[in-house]
């Protein structure tokens, strides 16, 4: 079977937020990606597959294709068996409890695919996002994320307002604070990131008296920042140290 015109721009289109958000539906590639996807409580729209792709779900979500039909929808260097279209859920109510990320206009899907998968590994479970951050259901997220997106909460929120809200302690990652290593770090916080080139907006920097930093240890000391994602990955290690 080949894909019909209308799937095909309905695919096409997907590449972009807008109407994703019509369409209330996003994409997955690869076998690794689409059967974490289908083992999760997201449910799947249409599946275009090889048909040497197996899969245990009904066969009317099933459209068999071609290797070379799967090439022209694929956005992967290497198309892997099957392409995924999923329902994108609501999101969840907000959490006040455990450890909270927060991401001010963080633009990369790469960066935000990763720290989805750091929320998982760190048992973080609530990930709260500006409303100017790249959409998690962009599909460099959703395959950076490697089924993790299953498995967080993910909301776009007024950052601004809900930090003046929140009962939680707040921390910002920044350049200038106070060394991590040498701060006692609370059981339930919310820890801000910041976007790549900016760090997190001054109108936050306001709200927020906490700043810690991750110090330079190398000798030369000319790096003039780390990733937010490995930042991330650090400084949810220190706070999730001896719990």
């Amino acid at each position: 079977m080949s894909i019909s015109k209308n799937q095909l721009k309905i695919i096409t289109s997907l590449s972009q937020k807008k109407y994703r958000q019509k369409h209330k539906l996003f994409i997955a590639e690869g076998i690794k990606v689409v059967n974490e996807l289908l083992n999760s409580s997201f449910n799947v729209d249409t599946l275009f597959a090889t048909d040497d792709f197996e899969t245990g779900i009904s066969s009317d979500k099933i459209i068999r294709i071609s290797d070379k039909d799967l090439q022209k929808i694929s956005s992967l260097k290497t198309p892997n068996k099957v392409l995924g279209l999923f329902v994108i859920p609501d999101e969840k109510p907000l959490q006040e409890n455990g450890i909270s990320i927060a991401l001010d206009a963080v633009n990369d899907p790469g960066n935000l695919g990763t720290i989805i998968r750091l929320c998982d590994w760190f048992g973080v479970s609530q990930l709260l996002c500006s409303k100017d951050t790249v959409d998690c259901y962009n599909q460099k997220v959703v395959q950076a994320s490697m089924g993790s997106l299953t498995r967080i909460s993910i909301k776009y929120i007024d950052l601004e307002a809900y930090l003046k809200e929140t009962k939680r302690p707040t921390f910002i990652a920044d350049m200038d604070g106070e060394n991590v290593y040498k701060t006692t770090l609370p059981k339930e916080a919310v820890l801000i990131m910041g976007n790549e080139a900016n760090g997190v907006s001054d109108e936050l920097k306001l709200l927020i008296k906490n700043n810690i930093s991750i110090p330079r240890f190398g000798e030369i000391q000319e790096t003039e920042s780390l990733n937010v994602a490995t930042a991330t990955a650090i400084l949810l290690s220190e706070f999730k140290r001896g719990f």
